[in-house]
């Protein structure tokens, strides 16, 4: 088979040489528990943790006990839906959320009302809901466009300045800097393997994090238990019981290290230039937008995900875990792919996937 040409990267992105190199050093030579020894070997994986959180927060413009480590956006979403506690309580969403925004705040029993969107399939601010919290998914992973998060929640507060907001910042994060004192939001979850850090790792970012009792119990988040009262750890170690994925910290900070606004953003350029010419492919994204999103008149999702694969193209088929998006755009009944690039795609890429896409869809 000739090389494979990876465009998947909103499912995961590659790693660079650097998060792996960390990672093995970390497991052949460093390995420890963290905040439960006095060793050496021990307290130099408190300070990697720390400086991982540090890192962290310096990404999204926080502060350390603003950041707690999760096992992935999913998670983190998760979380904070049990956090707040949305039983009965109004929860505005949008067609644009990805399952894992939408569905925990379902499943924890909220009254769900929708955010109208725009003709370009973006937030439109007057339409926004009086709520008691707001999901906002600041880039959705269908249409890849950037969303105006800051003003979302600020249209949001002018119905109820109480609203609690809840960013899905998962593609997001991988194209743009998050900006999370600008943004005022309550919540910010995304995960470490759409940046090039490691799967099994995330971040749930908590404006406030002491005004929310802890949801995950067990080691390392509780400082006394007496029989009248549990006294646990200051943020953000009181939401982080249990032993926290070590490994994926280790690589945590080359992956921000490593990072880069916009990355993939030519090469899914120069696809949209060469794929819309052929009257077969129908694009549901922007020009400019982060991923290429695209069904074939006449062909099913995975057939033609399957005969590209079989050809060395790896992307996305199917519904994107995004059903109210699929809704939106009437896709085809298996859905629709998508195309999506990393800092390691050269231009060379679009030839060679033009042409793979093309020999298919004649």
């Amino acid at each position: 088979m000739n090389k494979i040409i990876y465009l998947d990267a909103a499912a995961s992105a590659l790693k660079p040489d650097s998060v792996i190199e960390a990672e093995t050093d970390f497991l052949r030579n460093k390995y420890a528990n963290a905040g439960r020894g006095i060793c050496a070997r021990a307290a130099a994986v408190d300070d990697m943790v720390s400086a991982a959180r540090n890192a962290v927060a310096a990404f999204m413009g926080a502060v350390a006990n603003q950041i707690v480590f999760t096992a992935g956006a999913t998670d983190g979403l998760n979380r904070a839906a049990r956090l707040i506690g949305v039983e009965n309580m109004r929860v505005a969403v949008s067609d644009l959320d990805h399952h894992s925004a939408r569905m925990p705040m379902v499943a924890a029993g909220a009254d769900i009302v929708l955010i109208g969107l725009d003709e370009n399939y973006n937030y439109d601010l007057s339409s926004i809901p009086a709520a008691d919290v707001i999901v906002v998914t600041a880039m959705s992973n269908v249409f890849g466009t950037p969303q105006d998060v800051a003003g979302v929640i600020a249209a949001a507060r002018e119905k109820n300045p109480n609203v609690i907001a809840v960013v899905d910042a998962a593609q997001y994060a991988a194209h743009m800097p998050i900006d999370a004192t600008a943004w005022g939001a309550d919540f910010i979850c995304f995960s470490g393997h759409k940046i090039g850090a490691d799967t099994g790792i995330g971040i749930m970012y908590v404006r406030e994090p002491m005004r929310w009792r802890p949801d995950n119990f067990g080691g390392g988040m509780v400082n006394k238990i007496t029989d009248a009262e549990w006294i646990f750890n200051d943020a953000p170690e009181c939401f982080e019981a249990g032993t926290l994925p070590l490994t994926q910290i280790a690589g945590l900070r080359p992956a921000l290290a490593a990072w880069r606004p916009r990355a993939g953003h030519d090469i899914i350029s120069g696809l949209y230039d060469a794929l819309s010419r052929n009257p077969r492919i129908k694009i549901y994204t922007a020009p400019d937008a982060a991923v290429l999103t695209f069904s074939v008149d006449g062909m099913h999702a995975l057939d033609l995900g399957a005969m590209a694969g079989a050809r060395g193209l790896c992307m996305r088929v199917g519904n994107m875990c995004a059903t109210w998006a699929m809704r939106l755009i009437d896709a085809p009944a298996g859905g629709v792919a998508r195309l999506s690039a990393g800092a390691w795609n050269r231009p060379e890429d679009v030839v060679v996937a033009t042409d793979i896409i093309n020999g298919i869809v004649k």
